[in-house]
């Protein structure tokens, strides 16, 4: 009895040690600011696993009541592959942010403790958090009313501090909403931004909102990503719950693995070979995102089943190669491969690609069965 008593308490400090090791608390002590601040951290699940592996920063304000919401969604998504993981730094504010936010009554731009503030994140915290961490060289700023106008601060420095921007109900500054049109045609990096409110919103903040979106809407381009939700019901502080997965799922899109829509609407429309199609939607992931990732499986079956329906042989071949060379010790390339040779009038060696994944680990719905039986099909009706 004992003995299992001591078993289940190894078992719960196990289970606590690996809730803690996600969460990390620290006291960060600013030089610019003469003070300490609190920070909240969330590492990804498999950080500690994958020691080689890199991390785009969610940098959360209003962390005291906003960190939870954004960290969460965040791990969804990270989870199913919506999005990539990422390390979310929340800075707890409390009462300080109303300082943190200040800026001067003249320019209206950050000004005493709100200059401060501005030199702590880009100074500061930022850099620490690359240098104790691994990083991606992707970055998201998310504020709410106060902390959502002071993010676009960020925007004005040359290159923006961080790449994508969730501005949520945003109290804007005097002379932002006319400064941000100014001034976002002339930052040549891609740039993201998500703007939000809601029909119960502050009706001064949705006013403020709506005038934005009717000036950032025509500035969309192939450097400036934005989007806009004003969402029925939502009152200042419940659109939040609704805006944060709608942001990431947006930023996000072409991180996701394909999707009947855009397979149907996307692939099985292409005027271009779909492996370029497949080979581009990866280098943008490299160029977005500082990820390298590997093909998914999900993305390279969705490729080649569209090759196969529009008769794409060649490409078929490209990413039957690509397959192989990815995941050797699977049947996807060799099963594709094997498609490639039956359809361009080789079956020799079709049978024979397809006898040659016998050993393999099995994918999706491309069995060992169904290699061996198209491999048999063969030499019965060539009398192989």
């Amino acid at each position: 009895m004992k003995k299992n008593l001591l078993s289940v308490i190894c078992l719960l400090l196990c289970i606590s040690v690996f809730a803690q090791s996600k969460i990390i608390y620290e006291e960060f002590t600013s030089l610019k600011l003469g003070e300490p601040r609190r920070l909240k951290i969330q590492l990804p699940r498999d950080y500690e696993e994958n020691v080689d592996k890199v991390y785009p920063i969610v940098l959360v304000l209003d962390a005291n009541y906003l960190f939870e919401p954004v960290a969460g969604n965040v791990d969804y998504f990270g989870y199913w592959e919506d999005m990539p993981e990422c390390i979310v730094v929340g800075i707890m504010q409390g009462d300080s942010r109303y300082d943190d936010c200040y800026y001067d009554d003249i320019n209206f731009m950050p000004a005493e403790t709100g200059a401060d503030f501005f030199e702590f994140i880009g100074l500061e915290l930022m850099p620490y958090i690359d240098s104790s961490y691994r990083t991606a060289k992707f970055t998201i700023a998310v504020g709410h009313d106060f902390t959502a106008n002071f993010i676009n601060y960020y925007l004005f420095k040359d290159p923006p501090l961080f790449n994508g921007y969730i501005c949520l109900s945003p109290d804007l500054a005097p002379l932002m909403d006319e400064r941000l049109p100014t001034r976002i045609p002339h930052i040549q990096s891609k740039l993201f931004y998500y703007l939000a409110t809601g029909t119960d919103d502050i009706k001064d903040l949705m006013e403020i909102a709506e005038d934005l979106n009717k000036s950032l809407s025509p500035l969309k381009s192939d450097h400036f990503a934005y989007y806009y939700d004003n969402f029925e019901g939502a009152t200042h502080y419940s659109l939040v719950a609704r805006a944060i997965p709608s942001a990431m799922e947006k930023i996000f899109s072409v991180y996701r693995p394909i999707s009947k829509q855009e397979y149907n609407d996307v692939l099985l429309k292409l005027e271009t070979p779909i492996h370029e199609y497949l080979m581009d939607k990866y280098k943008t992931i490299e160029n977005l995102f500082g990820l390298t990732n590997p093909i998914r499986v999900n993305d390279f079956i969705a490729a080649a089943t569209a090759c196969e329906k529009k008769e794409q042989w060649e490409s078929l071949r490209e990413i039957a190669t690509w397959a192989k060379r990815q995941y050797p010790d699977t049947v996807l390339g060799d099963y594709y491969l094997g498609r490639y040779y039956e359809e361009v009038g080789e079956p020799k060696r079709a049978m024979r690609t397809f006898q040659g994944g016998f050993d393999k680990e099995e994918v999706d719905f491309i069995t060992i069965d169904l290699m061996l039986d198209k491999a048999d099909k063969i030499k019965e009706d060539f009398g192989y």
